[in-house]
């Protein structure tokens, strides 16, 4: 299942932070990361994905 979230945090960073953690704060961060820019989202949303 990690995969999954992985691929699809590649593809759009909050979805995957979101499946993993809901609408917490690292969901909010990683969309403000997004917003800043593509890539800190992206890293952010696999740290997320990976610890947990």
């Amino acid at each position: 299942m990690d995969i999954i979230r992985i691929i699809l945090s590649i593809l759009l960073p909050p979805l995957g932070v979101f499946l993993q953690v809901g609408l917490g704060k690292h969901f909010w961060i990683n969309v403000i990361l997004t917003i800043l820019g593509y890539i800190p989202g992206i890293i952010h949303a696999v740290y997320i994905i990976a610890t947990r």
